[in-house]
């Protein structure tokens, strides 16, 4: 053994590193020896007053570490021959509980996040790794004379240190990392995924996958406020837009960019796309120009509305350029004309999932809305999305499918169409809304979509299904609102719910009558519409042979039997009771439009479907009472087309019809003909507009001329009016009536109920103004024999109107302040007296009133109406008295 060259470990401090050197005769031996002998003598009082001498944390943490490798060498390399095995056991006895004493401290010192050390654990963990597996412990390979004696007298120190690694590991607990690192490398992570989806659809021919992706990534880059990359992907996803003529959406998407801007005059970053603009505020005043044009394309004009009257505020309130004012108001004002008269189709709305594993991420296993284009049929969206994904397997059902399909390596496609589910404005509940407005929100601003599903449930009666016909409907929410940034929007909720077969039936008598109220409506606002479609739906309601009506209801749901069984059906029995005693009303308004406008090929067909009608309200009005809508005569009422909701309130919500009706004066369109027969052709009075109106209380009174009687509005309250004309007219069918008028140098019009005729028709032009205050009614008199009625002082407005009009036999004439008296009544033979007290300039002057009164001047003209009226009304005279010559 003396001649055995011998190596002695020499530690270095906190490097990790062991150097080995060497030394001959028993120096080893006999210095592991006396070391091993020296700890074999320490108990545990004296580890610990020796760690207590230690003056700081550093150098403890020098001398554990400087412990741990010593050990670890030491049992790698063992200085006693291999068959020395009692010498190797002391060794490992000894340093076995040094090492669990040494981790006990280190436990308990340098544990902590502040105080951890991850150089002193790894050291620890690799000692214990080295101590179960070296080669004198493995009592496997010893023979059973041997493992015995072995395991008797020392035990299986394996297992012992074993337990303690099992222990330390355990107090490290789950590694964490500081919320910043977290946060970074999260962070990470989603770029990456949404880089690498970006890149795999920038070659697919998928335009829909790349809208998509940028969408994903503009998402990310404002959520972490990095918003040069926010806007670089914004005007990459509108560039995508307008390649298709996605108008809408494309201004959606620089409307983001225009809320990250302020209306003031700080510098703005340089935007490539807009190199003129230097602040803030030009900036975003050039997105609004750009988007409202976008908006206009995409018949999106509520939302250019919108815009439209944030810039009026800056040009009137901030900038003060009323120039630009004026423009955007007369803009503003074209926008408003568009919604009321520019048909919009609604578009479609389809639910499509993407099922199977062949999907990529962003689309596996998700279901979206998509928002069809005009007039876009299902089939055409389908065959186009099937055109995206050539080797997807189109599925022709409408539950949402299996594990076996979800799971498959496969790609799989559901298209189906479902409903937008109206959600009415806040400031629109409770009010009268015209068609047009409301029709807007039945397809757009849109976040819940149904999909409905009839299905059988107990026993089915061939002669009435509505008894065992339920409903399974799907409520699809998505993320965002449609139209958006984006033509669809993943589902991110789904709900399924059951309707029972009278709430079915209450849904269907709520569509009924809202169909109804509608065509009336339509009908009432445009009587070129043809009669076919109004004809169906009465005549499949009245007529029992057709469809039944609601007569499958009663028999289904008003029995004895079933309200016995259903007890707590019976607010909704009442609900239905309701609506069906609601139809009837609507019916006959429907039924008397119908008539009004059918041809006589079909007036067999009326007269049928009245007498059906006739019957059915004996019925119903006896069973379930009387229903009263206001009046829908044309001449009566002042809006036709805001009948529908005025209505509307009433019906579909259960409430009082009392004072439902509108006082807005009607407008027709100013190119539609106005034929004689037409009974929208003439109203009986000229209505006032909207302006004279507001704040006066109006009383009428009535006086009898002739054979005529004159509604005249007397006003309690005196204001200041500008010229126009009052007319008082009867129309009859023989299209005849006498002219009595005043003036026939010019010809005024107010374009409430009036528009212009073609050729050889009465012309009536207002060249000025399409809002003429009205006179009231103390301005004019109409007396008989030789009364004399003073009428009431006429004042010009501050602001004087001038009314050009074109004569044949004159040239264009100016006037302000004149008021121009036009009587029409038939057979009229009596005496008129007028006073007319006029204001105006001349030559910049202003002359003193000047009083014209013609006493008992003797009127006697018996002229035939249709002469008259079509003679005076073509060349501009009139058989009445001139003011203007006169003075």
């Amino acid at each position: 053994m003396s001649g055995r060259k011998n190596k002695v470990p020499d530690v270095g401090s906190r490097t990790g590193e062991v150097s080995v050197c060497p030394s001959g005769g028993d120096y080893a031996e006999r210095v592991v020896a006396c070391m091993t002998a020296i700890l074999s003598q320490m108990d545990d009082r004296h580890y610990a007053t020796y760690i207590e001498t230690f003056s700081g944390t550093t150098d403890l943490v020098d001398f554990l570490m400087e412990s741990f490798l010593l050990f670890k060498d030491l049992i790698g390399k063992h200085v006693y021959p291999s068959d020395w095995m009692a010498m190797i056991m002391v060794q490992n006895r000894v340093f076995l509980r040094a090492i669990n004493t040494y981790a006990d401290t280190m436990n308990q010192k340098f544990l902590n996040n502040d105080d951890f050390e991850v150089q002193l654990w790894n050291n620890y963990f690799h000692l214990a790794v080295a101590f179960i597996t070296q080669e004198s412990l493995q009592l496997q390979h010893f023979s059973p004379t041997k493992r015995n004696k072995t395991l008797a007298k020392y035990g299986d120190m394996r297992r012992l240190i074993g337990f303690s690694i099992r222990d330390i590991w355990y107090k490290l607990e789950k590694a964490t990392l500081k919320p910043q690192v977290q946060h970074f490398v999260a962070l990470v992570k989603g770029l990456l995924i949404r880089l690498l989806d970006y890149r795999t659809v920038m070659s697919d021919d998928s335009r829909n996958n790349r809208m998509s992706c940028t969408v994903n990534l503009l998402n990310f880059y404002k959520d972490i406020n990095r918003e040069g990359m926010y806007i670089r992907y914004l005007y990459k996803l509108r560039d995508l837009h307008l390649d298709v003529e996605n108008y809408t959406e494309a201004a959606y998407t620089l409307l983001l960019h225009s809320r990250l801007l302020k209306w003031s005059d700080e510098m703005c970053s340089p935007q490539f796309e807009f190199h003129g603009s230097q602040t803030q505020r030009q900036l975003k005043e050039t997105l609004y120009d750009t988007i409202i044009d976008y908006f206009d394309k995409g018949k999106m004009w509520e939302e250019a509305i919108t815009l439209c009257k944030e810039l009026a505020e800056q040009y009137e309130n901030e900038i003060f350029d009323y120039e630009l004012l004026s423009k955007r108001l007369e803009k503003q004002a074209k926008f408003y004309e568009n919604i009321m008269k520019i048909l919009r189709p609604k578009p479609d709305y389809f639910a499509v999932g993407f099922y199977g594993q062949g999907y990529p991420p962003f689309l596996r296993d998700k279901v979206f809305i998509h928002r069809g284009k005009e007039y876009e049929r299902r089939e055409d969206f389908q065959n186009q999305l099937m055109s995206q994904f050539p080797s997807a397997v189109r599925l022709n059902t409408t539950t949402i499918p299996g594990e076996d399909i979800r799971n498959s390596p496969l790609q799989y496609i559901q298209c189906f169409t479902v409903q937008p589910v109206l959600e009415i404005p806040p400031r629109l509940k409770n009010k009268p809304v015209p068609d047009q407005i409301i029709n807007f929100y039945k397809s757009n601003y849109v976040q819940r979509f149904h999909y409905s599903r009839p299905v059988r449930k107990g026993p089915v009666d061939p002669n009435n299904e509505f008894v065992s016909m339920w409903i399974e409907r799907t409520t699809f929410t998505t993320v965002y609102k449609l139209p958006g940034i984006l033509r669809w929007f993943e589902a991110t909720d789904l709900k399924h719910t059951t309707l029972s077969p009278l709430e079915n039936a209450i849904e269907t008598m709520e569509s009924t009558n809202e169909k109804i109220l509608t065509l009336i409506n339509q009908y009432q606002a445009d009587w070129s519409l043809p009669i076919n479609p109004l004809s169906m739906l009465l005549n499949g309601i009245v007529d029992p042979a057709v469809m039944g009506g609601f007569a499958k209801y009663e028999k289904a749901f008003f029995t004895e039997e079933y309200t016995q069984q259903h007890q707590e059906d019976r607010d909704k029995l009442l609900r239905i009771k309701d609506l069906i005693a609601w139809q009837i009303p609507l019916l006959g308004a429907g039924i008397s439009l119908h008539g009004k406008r059918v041809s006589d090929d079909l007036r067999p067909f009326h007269e049928r479907m009245e007498e059906c009608f006739k019957q059915l309200r004996k019925k119903v009005e006896k069973e379930y009472g009387v229903r009263e809508l206001p009046d829908l005569d044309d001449r009566k009422s002042t809006r036709p087309r805001s009948m529908l909701r005025s209505i509307r309130q009433s019906i579909i919500s259960i409430s009082s019809l009392q004072g439902s009706e509108c006082g807005t004066p009607t407008k027709l369109h100013a190119d539609r003909e106005l034929l004689p027969e037409s009974p929208n052709s003439w109203t009986s009075t000229l209505q006032r507009s909207s302006s004279s109106l507001s704040g006066t209380a109006a009383e009428e009174a009535v006086v009898t001329v002739g054979d005529t009687e004159v509604k005249l509005r007397k006003s309690k309250k005196k204001k200041k009016r500008s010229s126009m004309i009052f007319i008082t007219e009867e129309r009859e069918r023989t299209s005849t009536l006498d002219c009595k008028r005043l003036s026939k140098k010019q010809e005024f019009r107010s374009d409430t109920n009036l528009s212009e005729p073609n050729e050889g028709k009465m012309s009536l032009t207002n060249a000025n103004s399409r809002s003429l205050p009205a006179i009231t009614g103390l301005s004019l008199a109409v007396v008989g024999g030789s009364e004399e009625v003073d009428g009431c002082r006429a004042r010009r407005d501050s602001k004087s109107m001038s009314v050009s009009v074109t004569s044949d036999r004159t040239a264009d004439r100016r006037s302000k302040g004149v008021i121009n008296l036009l009587f029409k009544s038939k057979g009229l033979k009596s005496q008129a007296c007028v006073k007319v007290r006029h204001q105006f300039l001349k030559c910049g002057k202003k002359l003193e009133r000047w009083d014209l009164l013609e006493k008992r001047t003797n009127i006697h003209r018996d002229v035939s109406l249709k002469s008259t009226s079509h003679a005076n009304l073509q060349d501009g005279t009139s058989g009445g008295y001139d003011a203007e010559d006169r003075l």
